[in-house]
């Protein structure tokens, strides 16, 4: 069973430029799940969604050796038994930067083979070449900001206590938006930046609680898929919504940005717009 300490993270990694399928890095999901609460055999997972995955320093040669460029995003379910560890990820797409493929259809059919044989599921891979880059849309994630509120905060770690919701006053849906969400690597402790959405059907959260709650990762050791799952119980836990999604995109490292998704109902696709910090 591989662990985050063994992945190439904070270590010197020579970058090969020829196809190399084996750099991927799987971690299972179960082993931080298991910190929830979360065991995939005793019963439904509380959540479903999505893992989105954007890169955008994917190069390849022609079969003339004239280099090639594309943009490539990767859905990834998030009931795939494995992550994949973004350096491994970085070091895997770089490997093609001297390979020689037929065309982008040759490069499709090893990103998707590679990946859903890491990821343990089928990823949906797509790639958005130079023609069609000026139809790439931006967008910030809609909902009520939270970071308008003045909040005093004295600690930086997480901590579901903050959390609340007013149960005398029926049921709201609504959704809320905050910028301040930052967590730390795993395993190097190098920042991880991101906006976090929350959308619930239920009773009233507390907005000042919330934002502390979430400002409470900012010394907080996690992968991105991880944040996201912590936050999901937490919320689920605390202040009890019928309906909960939370969606965070966070900004690229290494020509990679990571975008997951979780919910407990049907909101649709969550989009995959670009924001400014992205």
């Amino acid at each position: 069973m591989n662990t985050p300490d063994q992945s190439p993270l904070g270590k010197s990694s020579a970058y090969q430029s020829q196809y190399a399928p084996e750099l991927l890095f799987p971690i299972a999901r179960q082993q931080k799940r298991d910190e929830l609460g979360l065991f995939a055999d005793a019963g439904t997972m509380p959540f479903f969604g999505v893992d989105i995955w954007n890169a955008y320093e994917l190069s390849w040669l022609n079969m003339r050796g004239k280099p090639q460029v594309a943009i490539a995003t990767m859905t990834v379910p998030a009931d795939s038994p494995n992550i994949v560890e973004s350096k491994s990820f970085k070091l895997y797409l770089n490997s093609f930067n001297q390979t020689r493929l037929a065309g982008p259809e040759a490069l499709l059919a090893l990103l998707r083979d590679d990946l859903s044989d890491g990821f343990g599921a089928p990823v949906h891979v797509t790639l958005t070449s130079p023609d069609a880059f000026g139809a790439i849309k931006m967008g910030e994630l809609d909902g009520v900001l939270l970071d308008r509120l003045d909040v005093e905060i004295d600690g930086y770690s997480p901590s579901p206590e903050l959390l609340s919701a007013d149960h005398e006053n029926g049921q709201v849906e609504e959704t809320l938006v905050s910028h301040l969400l930052k967590s730390n690597c795993l395993v190097t402790g190098q920042p991880d930046w991101g906006t976090v959405q929350i959308r619930y059907v239920g009773p009233q959260i507390d907005q000042e609680g919330l934002l502390k709650y979430l400002i409470g990762f900012r010394e907080h050791n996690e992968f991105h898929e991880q944040c996201v799952e912590r936050i999901f119980m937490d919320v689920l836990r605390q202040c009890k919504p019928t309906k909960l999604a939370v969606y965070a995109r966070y900004t690229r490292r290494g020509g990679l940005d990571i975008n997951p998704w979780r919910a407990n109902f049907s909101t649709g696709k969550p989009p995959n717009l670009r924001g400014a910090r992205q």
